[in-house]
């Protein structure tokens, strides 16, 4: 008689195999979703399209996120941690303006999605960030702006600077010949903002 053919008991998935496969679909979704929400807003991205483009099953946007809503909120949760990266050290504003109008420049796609938003409005509240005015005032009070400007005006025509070759890159073509995104273009505006900056500077 023939012994029993012996079978090897189903085992219970890894745990951490299953977290790893969990945190590659949440970041292949969070990459997506920065494609998505950059080429067409919040209003105009789909569900189906983002899980597309992560080649991922459209419930997992549910199940890990929420919905569309909470995978926004998740980038701009992302955004905030990498701004602090940029802010971490006590670089004066020239330098810190550089920084920013470099992500921009080299990664248009958190640009776009926050040109997008004032021209759509998700409707969604954003994140609290740092306290801007706080921190301009500061810099204006040590001397790195002058001081009969506003400090909130000129972080806003900062971030315009910063943002104007990705908003325009049809002008940035016409005065240049260039690309937005041709290296070289970007090393000379990236010196354009950065002496813009300092020309700000209480005398």
């Amino acid at each position: 008689m023939a012994a029993p053919e012996s079978r090897n008991p189903r085992r219970a998935p890894d745990p951490d195999k299953r977290q790893r496969d969990a945190d590659r679909s949440r970041e292949r979704l969070l990459a997506a979703a920065t494609d998505e929400f950059a080429a067409v807003g919040y209003a105009g991205a789909r569900v189906s399209a983002i899980a597309s483009r992560a080649g991922l099953n459209p419930q997992l946007i549910s199940y890990y996120f929420g919905g569309k809503a909470g995978l926004y909120r998740a980038l701009q949760e992302r955004w905030l941690a990498f701004e602090e990266t940029l802010t971490a050290d006590s670089a004066d504003l020239a330098e810190l303006v550089t920084r920013y109008a470099r992500v921009a420049l080299e990664d248009p796609r958190g640009p776009r999605l926050l040109l997008w938003d004032g021209l759509t409005e998700s409707g969604e509240d954003p994140l609290p960030g740092p306290d801007d005015a706080a921190e301009m005032s500061r810099r204006q009070d040590e001397g790195e702006i002058a001081g009969d400007l506003d400090p909130r005006l000129v972080q806003l025509a900062l971030m315009g600077a910063s943002l104007a070759p990705v908003a325009l890159p049809q002008v940035v073509r016409r005065l240049t010949g260039e690309n937005a995104d041709d290296p070289e273009f970007v090393e000379r505006y990236l010196t354009v903002i950065r002496r813009l900056t300092e020309l700000l500077r209480a005398e």
